[in-house]
């Protein structure tokens, strides 16, 4: 007699059952939605460039069209994992580091809902609250468990950033973009309070405990989001005026972008994977926030830095893309399923 004997067929079992049969889903890791965060940004930054320089305007749509059909295809993944594969889902999700990346589930959503919405409103409005529904209740689940305390400091890495502060800034710049900017600033103010918070948790991190594994060292790319996603989020919610706020937020993403060029060789001394695209949609975000602010009568400093920051967030995501072809073609791209450290107890 089988466990689920005398339950009525559904779904699921019927996946189980497929299962049992020799079928498995490949194990993706949620770190592979960072993918569309990057096709997306720099998708956006093609349409900001057509609306302040009157570039193609094809380039963004191509662009953003592919950020959906991966997300698409991840999300069929992700669901089927957790559905299939329910050990390495649950395996991920109490690893002290890997656990932040499920949240970019619902934030690559909420970005795709920004690639909708010149087609369907009410598409982009659905997408909106669904990954908002998820990027809220993923945030309050883990920013509950961190809370409890009993972590390693050695597990202290920019993901932190992700549930909070990444899902709090998209959920302003899109809520903003959908008509809603009243709910955006409160989403920003989740994003700007929790991003303060962290940082001086990650930072002192940093700077007191033993350096980072050469692994976990290209996580520090994540380390330039929250200021530029936070001043395409702050441009979002105020209209698009280039005040002093929006200046300050683009002037430390400028810092952070030359101390990770930096340390641009200490962190490749981790072989190249797909962990290496945290670093693009930060990038993008800071040719984004230029961008935008220049086609609002901004001039100066922002106007001169724009066209460099646009090119050189086009350079970053297309070397990336191109290493990432190179492990597909290679059979590289997956890699091994991460198991939680021993020490590092699973949540009842």
């Amino acid at each position: 007699m089988t466990w689920n004997a005398g339950l009525p067929d559904s779904p699921a079992r019927r996946l189980r059952e497929t299962m049992r049969s020799g079928f498995k889903p490949p194990i993706v890791p949620a770190a592979f939605f960072g993918i569309v965060l990057g096709l997306a940004g720099l998708g956006n930054a093609w349409r900001a460039a057509h609306q302040v320089w009157h570039l193609p305007a094809i380039v963004g749509e191509i662009l953003l069209a592919l950020a959906s059909i991966v997300w698409a295809l991840l999300l069929v993944l992700f669901i089927l994992r957790w559905i299939l594969a329910r050990a390495e889902s649950l395996s991920e999700a109490h690893h002290p580091v890997q656990c932040c990346f499920i949240g970019l589930a619902g934030v690559s959503t909420m970005l795709i809902a920004i690639a909708a919405e010149p087609y369907s409103h009410l598409a982009a409005e659905i997408l909106f609250g669904l990954g908002a529904a998820f990027t809220l209740g993923f945030a309050l689940w883990r920013t509950g468990l961190l809370w409890r305390g009993n972590r390693d400091h050695t597990a202290t890495t920019p993901v932190l950033y992700l549930p909070t502060v990444a899902g709090g800034f998209v959920t302003a710049a899109v809520s903003s973009v959908l008509g809603y900017p009243d709910w955006g600033q409160l989403a920003f103010g989740i994003a700007l309070f929790s991003w303060l918070a962290i940082e001086s948790v990650l930072l002192h991190r940093l700077y007191t405990v033993a350096t980072l594994p050469v692994a976990l060292r290209p996580t520090l790319g994540i380390q330039l989001a929250p200021p530029a996603v936070g001043a395409v989020a702050y441009l979002a919610i105020n209209g698009g005026v280039p005040d002093m706020v929006a200046h300050v937020l683009v002037g430390y993403g400028l810092m952070m972008a030359l101390l990770l060029l930096r340390l641009l060789p200490w962190i490749m001394e981790q072989p190249f994977s797909v962990s290496y695209w945290g670093f693009t949609f930060g990038a993008t975000a800071l040719a984004i926030a230029p961008i935008r602010m220049a086609g609002h009568g901004d001039t100066g400093a922002i106007a001169l830095l724009a066209p460099w920051l646009f090119g050189a967030a086009n350079i970053v995501v297309g070397l990336i893309a191109l290493g990432t072809l190179r492990l597909i073609l290679q059979g590289r791209l997956l890699p091994p399923v991460a198991a939680p450290p021993p020490t590092q107890a699973a949540p009842a």
